[in-house]
Formats: structure tokens, C-alpha cells, sequence
């Protein structure tokens, strides 16, 4: 990646007023709709129509931990790349790798759509380090944290029934750094 191209992550979390998120890395809300609607994946209750926040990976936060929003999420990049893993509740469950990047001949991807009831995480691959990733995301109905959840090792056992012997065990080993309560979200 050329730096002619990019801010340093320091620089953008002073000029965007970014400050840590929950899930792991840099955040700040950019938009929240004053308009209210019924959520369709939130029993109906009134949500705004839609919100939008900065959100940064860097070298000392470079990933999030897994989680679920019950509303659709668009990513739409900024500057760097970053693995995203999608996780579908299914028997077994269906896991998706996806990198958001500019190299579209390579299978990166500029935006990216997370619907309802999917787990994703998000985290930089070490040689994207210096210049960190740096999205918008755009959820609709609006962001809400009553709609929002992390996964727990429960949750993680309960998603990986259904993988037969040591895939099982495998799979629980490389995601568990990724579920919050087990330390997840700053330094893996």
C-alpha cells in the first residue's frame, strides 16, 4: 500500500475524533436519523432509520471481537484492508472469509454487506499494520446495542455443534481468542 495514499492511524484517530470501541478497535458515530421506524429484526421497536460511524483497526487494536447486529450493516472502505469473517448460524455453521481492500483482481472488496443474524469479526493482517483499516459502516434500521450482541465460549460451543471431532476442537480453538470475554478484541 502506498502511504501517498493513506493517513497514519494516529493522525486519523485525532482528525476524526475516533475513541476505542467496545468490539475493538477506533470508533466515532458520523450520522444517526432523526426519523424513527419499526425495526423489522427488533420486535418492531422504534429504531432510527439509519446511523453511521468511522471504524478503525490498528497495529495496537488491529481486531474486533465476534458479534451480531440484528440490523443490516454496510462497509464501505476507506484506506487499508482487513479479513473479515462472517459466521452463519447453520448445522454446521457456514464461515466466510472476506477482505475488504482495493485489489478487486485479487478478490478484495470495497463494500461489504453483513445481514441480520449473521456473527462477523474483523482484524488486520500483519502487513497491513502500519497503515491500519479504516471504514464507514451504515446499519439500517439504525444502530442500537439492545440489538447487538457478543458471542460467549456457550455461545461459540453452541455454534459449532454439528462440526465433527477435531475440526470441532480446532475451529473453537481459533475463534475463542475472538469472543470477548475470553480477551478477545485488543491485542489477537
Amino acid at each position: 500500500m502506498s502511504s501517498l495514499a493513506c493517513t497514519s492511524t494516529n493522525n486519523l484517530i485525532k482528525e476524526l475524533g475516533l475513541q476505542k470501541h467496545p468490539e475493538g478497535g477506533y470508533f466515532a458515530e458520523t450520522n444517526r436519523q432523526s426519523i424513527q421506524v419499526p425495526s423489522p429484526f427488533a420486535s418492531a421497536e422504534l429504531r432510527s432509520l439509519g446511523t453511521s460511524i468511522y471504524y478503525l483497526l490498528t497495529e495496537d487494536s488491529p481486531s474486533g471481537v465476534i458479534h451480531m447486529n440484528k440490523s443490516i450493516t454496510y462497509h464501505v472502505l476507506h484506506q487499508g484492508r482487513a479479513e473479515y469473517t462472517l459466521i452463519h448460524p447453520s448445522n454446521p455453521p457456514l464461515i466466510e472469509k472476506r477482505l475488504m481492500g482495493t485489489n478487486v483482481e485479487a478478490g478484495e472488496s470495497r463494500l461489504l454487506l453483513v445481514g441480520t443474524g449473521v456473527w462477523k469479526m474483523s482484524r488486520l493482517l500483519p502487513e497491513d499494520f502500519e497503515w491500519g483499516c479504516l471504514i464507514t459502516e451504515v446499519v439500517i434500521p439504525g444502530f442500537h446495542w439492545e440489538d447487538h450482541k457478543f458471542l460467549t465460549m456457550d455461545g461459540l460451543a453452541t455454534l459449532c455443534e454439528g462440526i465433527e471431532g477435531g475440526k470441532r476442537e480446532e475451529l473453537m480453538r481459533q475463534l475463542s481468542i475472538y469472543v470477548k470475554n475470553n480477551g478477545g478484541g485488543e491485542t489477537q
